[in-house]
């Protein structure tokens, strides 16, 4: 089988991480380029950049819609134009943590605590907010950590909350069982199976 040439744009390290993990698993794509430089503002002022470049290679660009009203409005507010066929324009329903939340049986036992209970993540108003209160209830003090902003800290999150998360998403993370909980995610992989590039 000949794997699709692709490159990608994210958010941020997490998002990278992610998305790395669920196109190895889908086992049709060769990536090329990632580019991360931090936050959804450098997606979106290099997103017309992109969706000319996926004439040439086919982009995937994942952003979190955040406090978006959804995402059809997101992708028209940020394109104002007709995306390529090649460009491949995810949005995590609010952030990429609702993905992993949506994992709530191993995403409990990484965290070390009481198991949570599975519920449709994407509903969820700060899934990242979500997670760092959960590991703020953790038996393991390297999980508190590396995740939980230090007391007095103006830090989001902790020191290691990507790599910590990152070593989880490409260990541990059950994507067939997140997809079920977040419809987000399982449209991302719905597209992501079906995608058959343009060559011109």
């Amino acid at each position: 089988m000949t794997l699709i040439p692709v490159n990608l744009a994210t958010e941020d390290e997490l998002s990278e991480v992610i998305l790395l993990r669920v196109l190895a698993d889908l086992n049709r794509y060769a990536v090329g380029t990632a580019y991360r430089r931090g936050g959804s503002g450098y997606l979106r002022r290099t997103i017309h950049g992109w969706n000319s470049a996926a004439k040439g290679v086919p982009f995937i660009v994942l952003t979190d819609l955040d406090a978006a009203e959804c995402p059809a409005r997101l992708v028209n507010e940020w394109l104002q134009t007709q995306a390529h066929p090649n460009l491949l324009f995810r949005i995590a329903v609010r952030e990429v943590e609702s993905w992993l939340l949506a994992d709530p049986a191993n995403l409990s036992e990484f965290l070390g605590v009481k198991m949570v209970a599975p519920t449709i993540t994407d509903a969820i108003a700060d899934p990242k907010a979500a997670i760092i209160d959960l590991a703020r209830k953790s038996r393991s003090r390297t999980i508190r950590d590396r995740i939980v902003p230090r007391k007095g800290s103006t830090a989001k999150h902790g020191p290691d909350y990507n790599g910590c998360l990152g070593w989880f998403v490409r260990k541990r993370w059950d994507i067939d069982t997140a997809k079920t909980n977040s419809p987000s995610l399982a449209r991302t992989l719905d597209r992501l199976t079906s995608f058959n590039p343009v060559w011109y």
